[in-house]
């Protein structure tokens, strides 16, 4: 599989087959951490230590049919959810499963099957890892407005300042500094008070 865009993803493999997690293991070259559970408890306690980025559930396992776990899954996790479970049961559980986000496949699925739905799934966490960065980059935009814009208006009030003569004021000392404007509002609005 080829690596894309440097993340390194965390994944949880839930089956009691040795040779199914080797199977998957080769799909997941580029992961950081691959953690494998024979069971759903085990699997469960495992999910709230660590934050997967993937879950793959060979069903069933010893103590359940991995349904369950599975919309456990995602309800509580961020983590794409790939259920393998035998072909005759595959169609009613996809039906149950589907909506909630479980990527149902059938085994024994056909030859490469497994490797593409796990880069699939993959790929999807590498847009969501995308839009969450972006989310929290336009939030601290956000926020360095708001404090540039109090410590402009602090500016106005206590030294008198135009809202222009602020503004420059606050970029000027930013770039006199070699610092961010958000600095530089932090340091008036500490100064005056605020």
């Amino acid at each position: 599989m080829p690596k894309q865009e440097g993340i390194r993803h965390v994944v949880l493999i839930v089956s009691a087959s040795e040779q199914f997690v080797a199977m998957a293991k080769k799909s997941l070259v580029d992961c950081i951490t691959i953690d494998i559970k024979k069971s759903a408890a085990s699997a469960r306690r495992a999910l709230l230590e660590k934050n997967y980025d993937l879950v793959v559930v060979n069903a069933p396992v010893p103590d359940e049919t991995g349904e369950m776990f599975c919309l456990d899954a995602v309800e509580r996790t961020n983590a794409s959810v790939l259920l393998i479970c035998p072909r005759d049961v595959s169609e009613d559980i996809s039906d149950h499963v589907t909506d909630h986000g479980v990527l149902v496949l059938p085994k024994p699925a056909p030859h490469g099957s497994l490797d593409r739905n796990i880069r699939f799934l993959l790929a999807t966490q590498n847009r969501m890892h995308r839009l969450e960065k972006k989310t929290l980059s336009v939030e601290e935009k956000m926020e360095e407005i708001r404090i540039v814009s109090r410590a402009k208006l602090m500016l106005v009030e206590k030294k008198h300042m135009t809202e222009e003569e602020a503004h420059r004021y606050i970029g000027k000392q930013a770039m006199d500094h070699g610092v961010s404007r958000k600095k530089i509002a932090e340091a008036i609005l500490k100064d005056e008070g605020a």
